[in-house]
């Protein structure tokens, strides 16, 4: 199934909902309403990823987006677009930093196996799987998400990356502005076995916000 029913992931307007420390949610946006995502507890990524609602083939691509902004790390103001080249959401307010990453594939029970953690892992990857499977669909692979509040250190001489911990602090919040009727999935990052929550998985919350 490549088309979800609206109806099965709307969220009321101006109410604050909860993505549980380690677990995932979506919401349905549509085309003109705004999301809101508030880094409750600081130091806390959010992986995010947008569908067309009408067709899940098309999706918010770190690949097209970093090629149509000319840049890695999007801004207030910028379009994050999808795989056919067209935009989906763009940030209209940052009170954080604005240190996010649009270059790290979301976590996933390899990764952890990696690490050195169990195969049953909580991960982004499962989570967007979860969320999709409540609304009766299923995608191939999970594509890279925009990781909202990561800080990923992009050495400029060498191209090598370092994980570092999040500059977000508590109560900070990074607001997007839907272009299509879409659905967007949030996972509350559980990486715990490096810096990129400075380790404590925590909770954060949002609203969707009229137009």
């Amino acid at each position: 199934m490549n088309r979800i029913e609206p109806s099965r992931a709307l969220y009321e307007e101006g109410v604050i909902g909860v993505i549980p420390a380690k677990q995932g949610k979506s919401v349905y946006l549509k085309a003109g309403q705004i999301l809101k995502l508030i880094n409750t507890h600081g130091s806390q990524v959010v992986d995010t990823w947008a569908f067309n609602i009408a067709d899940l083939r098309e999706f918010m691509s770190m690949e097209h987006s970093r090629a149509s902004m000319m840049k890695i790390t999007p801004a207030v103001g910028d379009a994050l677009v999808t795989n056919h080249r067209r935009p989906i959401l763009t940030i209209v307010e940052d009170t954080s930093p604005g240190v996010h990453d649009t270059l790290i594939a979301a976590c996933d029970r390899y990764r952890y196996e990696e690490l050195g953690a169990g195969p049953h892992h909580e991960n982004c990857s499962g989570n967007l799987s979860r969320a999709l499977a409540d609304l009766g669909c299923q995608i191939v692979g999970a594509p890279c998400p925009l990781n909202l509040f990561m800080n990923v250190n992009v050495n400029a001489r060498g191209g090598h990356i370092e994980f570092l911990a999040p500059l977000s602090k508590a109560g900070q919040y990074v607001s997007l502005r839907a272009h299509i009727d879409q659905l967007v999935v949030m996972s509350a990052c559980p990486q715990d076995l490096t810096p990129v929550n400075a380790l404590r998985p925590a909770e954060v919350h949002f609203t969707v916000l009229s137009k």
